[in-house]
């Protein structure tokens, strides 16, 4: 896909969480084609620390509204400077970047999105778009405790939301792994999954992988590591693969598990 610098204006920004903000970003042009899974390059101004762009996961694009929305953690420097952007600034940004998820293949497909902390980020839009497909996206969300839990109500609005909490504080007590929606392929094949698409701190997605497999599901994981150019330029995302060592940045972030972990 072809790829776009961009000086998007920001229509608003929301505090989600004390951790968290909802930045909405528009421009006077439509917006450029985004698939689910790809990522932006966003540039920080005004951060004497911060010298490398920042890769932030398309949380939804809303072509009515002409909307880009990214899913920021305020956790370095960078990302606590763009949490103090102001409707009608300006934020550069480059994108579409890397890889896509693999969209259903006909209605009626059931796919699981397995998410954790702000790795729930890409999977609104890739449930919404699979919802526009006529497919059932089925996500599963997994926090510390039910005030982590992010965007419940937009997920909601997509699709089937089951969620587990570390502390019981809300859904299933225990992690993302030992819910019981794991159990639904195994007791009837008709309500069973065809996809298993998961985002958020690896140890998780190795698990989830390893759920998938013993189910013999596939299984999508996005990874997140550092992606300074986005380019496959600088090669600071190196991951090791059975094909060698990849750019995620380039030939991801979206790797089939069985590539990655055994």
């Amino acid at each position: 896909m072809k790829k776009y610098i961009l000086d998007l204006t920001v229509r608003s920004i929301e505090k989600v969480h004390e951790r968290y903000v909802l930045i909405k970003l528009t421009d006077e042009r439509p917006l450029p084609p985004m698939l689910p899974g790809q990522f932006v390059e966003v540039r920080v101004d005004g951060s004497p620390t911060t010298y490398l762009r920042r890769p932030i996961s398309i949380h939804f694009v809303d072509t009515k509204a002409n909307e880009l929305w990214l899913l920021v953690a305020a956790v370095g420097d960078g990302t606590r400077q763009l949490a103090h952007l102001q409707q009608g600034d300006t934020l550069n940004c480059v994108l579409p970047l890397g890889n896509s998820f693999t969209m259903p293949t006909k209605a009626g497909e059931r796919i699981l999105l397995v998410g954790g902390g702000v790795g729930v980020a890409p999977l609104l839009y890739f449930g919404h778009q699979i919802k526009q497909m006529g497919a059932e996206p089925v996500f599963l969300l997994g926090a510390r405790s039910a005030a982590d839990l992010l965007q419940l109500d937009a997920f909601r609005e997509v699709g089937t939301v089951y969620v587990t909490t570390e502390d019981g504080s809300a859904g299933e007590n225990g992690f993302v792994t030992n819910h019981s929606v794991w159990k639904l392929p195994m007791s009837d094949g008709d309500i069973g999954f065809s996809r298993i698409c998961t985002c958020g701190p690896k140890p998780m997605m190795v698990a989830v992988a390893k759920c998938a497999q013993q189910l013999n599901i596939p299984c999508e994981a996005s990874l997140e590591n550092m992606m300074a150019c986005g380019l496959g330029a600088c090669l600071c995302c190196v991951e090791k693969t059975t094909e060698g060592n990849l750019c995620v940045c380039k030939e991801g972030p979206v790797f089939d598990t069985k590539k990655l972990w055994q």
